[in-house]
């Protein structure tokens, strides 16, 4: 163990941030406006990812439906990792990448949003849930990452794609949760003031 891991793990997770807030402040704000439009439109937020993105999803969805920084009243938003039972169930008797799939069908409408959280953008349950809910009418984002993205991810069926450019899991995962968090900041703000 040694002081300069510490400070060289430190620099690299801030440097995936300045580079990704660089490159991309204006797909964070966009996001913010279309999680604010839905909201007021009566729509809800879908969010969705595989283990840590999985927590991040649940993560997101209490701090909407609780309070981030402010005392209001709840926001809709639904974190379509939290259910073992339907979980399981859809991927016992059909596939593990069909469980985000059934419960946006199951869940989502029209005017309401999904937000898919992969790492690498390739996981094949968040691109085939995002897949679905742009054919039944959501609008679709992504939280992703790495230095190029693949066509055959989540970038081809999201709306809005927020990728971290970094090849380091841990990076890409802890820049994730900056975003998410300035999400919820925005998002309050907007709709109930400061």
């Amino acid at each position: 163990m040694s002081l300069e891991l510490v400070a060289a793990s430190l620099a690299e997770s801030t440097r995936a941030k300045e580079i990704f807030a660089a490159e991309s402040a204006g797909q964070i704000l966009a996001l913010a406006g279309l999680i604010v439009a839905t909201f007021r439109s009566g729509g809800k937020l879908l969010i969705f990812g595989n283990g840590g993105s999985a927590a991040d999803a649940q993560h997101v969805a209490a701090e909407f439906v609780n309070r981030f920084l402010l005392n209001r009243p709840p926001l809709p938003a639904i974190a379509l990792t939290t259910d073992t039972s339907v979980i399981t169930a859809v991927g016992n008797d059909f596939s593990y990448d069909l469980i985000f799939v059934k419960q946006v069908q199951a869940l989502g409408r029209p005017g309401d949003i999904a937000l898919g959280i992969s790492t690498s953008g390739t996981s094949p349950n968040v691109v085939k849930a995002l897949a679905a809910a742009k054919e039944i009418g959501l609008k679709t984002a992504a939280l992703t990452g790495g230095l190029s993205i693949p066509a055959h991810g989540v970038a081809q069926h999201s709306d809005l794609l927020l990728n971290v450019p970094s090849a380091s899991t841990p990076r890409i995962q802890e820049a994730h949760l900056w975003i998410e968090h300035l999400l919820c900041e925005l998002v309050e703000k907007e709709l109930f003031g400061s």
